[in-house]
């Protein structure tokens, strides 16, 4: 397992370059430039020139590359061109956390209800329970999870209090722990109907299987089925979703902390998109991808320990 995880962090290297290298061609290939601060009226030529070859703008593209790649790597990502005079580094240590920990509260939260649903729907087959749980994940995957925020923001913050039923629920932080619920439920809707669906076909197979009729032939009662026998099986192509979901969403959701104005990397990386900041769209794109990179890896160590057959 050593040799195997020192091979996949070896690859990191040129999987982060290449993301580099893809990120500058699409920046270079787009129109326009950031230096220009927003709301600017006129700018003459010469000033433009001037901000170019101060943040090196000016040089070849592959030179820009190299001395992009030589700083990120001793953790210097410059200065952001529409939040300047700050550096992409002070940005990112005050808002990642708090895009990770609304990431893993929503990954916990698709994970726990992701899996309960599924697991009722396969026991329930085709019976109520079932039914109820193929509803709500087609329902939850079929909405966007900006879409699912408005939603929720209309139900729950302007429709319900203005009925007299007040819930407490805040727009605009984080500063009670109950302003974390609406942006948990928005941003973990999805991957929770996702899991769903998966555990609900990876448990129903699981139940079909022989292993599982020669234990109820035992005499095994059907919760001891399930969880020692059925569970342990239908965890593998759950445990595949989690790692990708978890990278994805514990990034954070630009949209969702948009909606809900959540003071993480989302807001920052939607200006930065606009603005053509340069420097903190690469530096978001890496710390998406090298945290992609991680939880795959994570994922495949763990097969190991759920299937003790799987060897490496």
């Amino acid at each position: 397992m050593l040799r195997y995880s020192m091979n996949r962090l070896f690859w990191f290297v040129p999987t982060m370059i290449s993301i580099i290298i893809l990120t500058f061609i699409i920046l270079r290939l787009t129109p326009g430039t950031g230096v220009i601060p927003a709301g600017a009226q006129q700018i003459s030529a010469d000033t433009i020139a001037r901000l170019e070859r101060q943040y090196g703008l000016d040089k070849p593209l592959l030179q820009q590359m190299g001395i992009y790649i030589w700083n990120a790597a001793r953790g210097d990502f410059g200065e952001s061109f529409a939040y300047r005079p700050q550096s992409v580094n002070s940005i990112l240590s005050r808002t990642f956390p708090i895009s990770l920990k609304l990431g893993a509260y929503a990954t916990i939260f698709a994970v726990v209800i992701g899996m309960t649903l599924g697991v009722l729907a396969a026991v329930n087959q085709n019976g109520l329970l079932d039914y109820i749980s193929v509803t709500l994940a087609i329902l939850f995957y079929s909405l966007p999870n900006f879409v699912m925020g408005f939603l929720l923001i209309l139900l729950f913050v302007v429709w319900l209090p203005n009925r007299g039923v007040s819930l407490g629920f805040n727009i605009g932080g984080l500063e009670k722990p109950i302003d974390w619920v609406l942006p948990i439920i928005a941003l973990g809707a999805a991957p929770l109907a996702t899991i769903a669906r998966f555990t609900r076909s990876s448990v129903i197979e699981s139940i079909r299987s022989d292993y599982v009729r020669t234990a109820r032939a035992k005499g095994l009662r059907e919760r001891l089925v399930i969880m020692r026998h059925v569970m342990k099986n239908a965890l593998i192509p759950v445990i595949t979703l989690v790692g990708p979901i978890f990278a994805a969403v514990g990034t954070g959701s630009f949209f969702v902390e948009k909606v809900f104005n959540v003071p993480g990397m989302g807001p920052y990386f939607v200006e930065s998109m606009v603005a053509k900041d340069q420097p903190m769209i690469l530096a978001v794109v890496l710390v998406y991808g090298l945290f992609l990179a991680f939880m795959n890896l994570a994922v495949d160590l763990l097969y190991g320990v759920v299937d003790p057959r799987i060897r490496y």
